[in-house]
């Protein structure tokens, strides 16, 4: 995705998105998105695994994606499946994570260079897989910070916690001591 800061000057930033559990992993953020960069990506993502979790890589078809790209993950044992020629609703999922980070974040915050974007990007990120609730994963974050307790526990305070400033807020209950 393409994001343009108050300076005119355009970044880009590189994502992932597990398409079962809807977890965002931001790869990086650069003005120059070439094809090593994007393959260093690919094997900063590969590396955080112990067991790598998935077996398709669906991407679209970016002349960044070269054959090292690909490499990085049939190494691990996935099948690169491209999306169709001039199908948007191709790639569904990540279009509408970019739409949402636009909507409730870009749209209403000041981006003025790569690192104010970056720190952006992470703290929205972190957001959106532990607080951000999910209609497909039963109104749950896909990665919660905290267990959610057998027991509705509707007693004691509710807590706000302001993320970018007060942009978003995230709401947890208080927890007995």
């Amino acid at each position: 995705m393409t994001v343009d800061t108050v300076f005119l000057r355009r970044f880009y930033a590189f994502f992932f998105i597990e398409i079962a559990t809807r977890r965002v992993h931001l790869a990086g953020v650069t003005s120059n998105p070439d094809a090593s960069w994007v393959t260093q990506q690919a094997r900063n993502l590969v590396s955080t695994w112990e067991a790598f979790p998935f077996r398709f890589l669906i991407r679209d078809r970016d002349v960044k994606y070269v054959a090292g790209f690909d490499e990085v993950f049939r190494s691990e044992g996935l099948r690169i499946v491209r999306t169709p020629i001039k199908a948007p609703l191709a790639n569904a999922f990540a279009e509408r994570f970019v739409g949402t980070l636009r909507r409730e974040c870009l749209d209403r915050i000041l981006i003025f260079g790569r690192g104010d974007l970056e720190s952006t990007l992470r703290v929205y990120v972190e957001h959106y897989n532990c607080h951000r609730p999910h209609r497909a994963l039963d109104m749950e974050p896909p990665a919660p910070p905290n267990p959610p307790s057998p027991v509705d526990d509707s007693s004691g305070r509710v807590l706000r916690r302001d993320v970018l400033g007060g942009l978003i807020h995230e709401y947890e209950r208080e927890r007995a001591a």
